[in-house]
């Protein structure tokens, strides 16, 4: 359906609706190299869940950037590729007691939640991120926990998150797509309770069924653009 060298034997990969989306990762690989295939099957740049297993896995989108990237159209994810049903946008910042904050809107314009950005301080490398829900708590990023990758997902609280689940989401770009290098793998929590896991800014394991997935990809379309 989207892909640049889909073999003529293979069925169409599917768009996947965002609300079910537990594992995603933003790449432009629709099929890694596997069997016959020697080079990954290539797309367009979206939000990818991975499916499927072997030969048969594919990466199927469930979020699109903007098909013509513009200053205005650059804060904003589409439900399909021709950017004809929006999905949400980004608000320009607004600066609260000391901390960034971006609105972050349905179609309709409603605000479905809000990203802050917080500077980092003097002994601080980087900013750290909040994601604020209505009807929850806020939700904290951690300090760096593990450097090994998607294992560390798993071993240190993925809970039962399967090593397969969290391996096929590292996987994406590894052959031919986008390739990330190896990042700092990130807890989110809302209070004691675990709600995202994020490698880079690029792969992301939801946790909690109440987050609202578009509030994962305004924070991934901020930090990645």
């Amino acid at each position: 359906m989207f892909g640049k060298n889909r073999h003529v034997d293979e069925p169409p990969i599917h768009v996947v609706p965002w609300t079910d989306a537990w594992e995603f990762a933003i790449t432009d690989e629709e099929r890694p190299a596997a069997g016959q295939r020697k080079r990954a099957a290539l797309g367009v740049r979206a939000f990818r869940v991975p499916q499927g297993s072997g030969g048969q896995r594919v990466n199927a989108p469930c979020a699109f950037f903007p098909p013509q990237p513009s200053a205005a159209g650059g804060q904003r994810l589409y439900e399909d590729a021709e950017g004809t049903r929006p999905l949400c946008s980004l608000d320009e910042p607004q600066d609260v007691e000391g901390r960034r904050h971006y609105a972050v809107r349905d179609a309709r314009g409603e605000g479905i939640g809000t990203i802050q950005r917080i500077a980092p301080l003097k002994h601080a490398l980087k900013p750290t991120w909040r994601i604020l829900q209505p009807g929850h708590p806020e939700i904290v990023s951690s300090a760096e926990w593990a450097k090994g990758g998607p294992k560390e997902m798993v071993q240190r609280g993925a809970g039962k998150l399967l090593l397969g689940v969290a391996q096929a989401v590292a996987d994406m770009g590894a052959e031919g797509g986008d390739q990330p290098g190896k990042s700092r793998v990130l807890e989110w929590k809302a209070g004691d309770e675990l709600v995202l896991t994020s490698e880079g800014d690029r792969r992301f394991l939801v946790r909690a069924a109440w987050l609202d997935r578009r509030l994962a990809f305004a924070y991934a379309l901020l930090r990645t653009g």
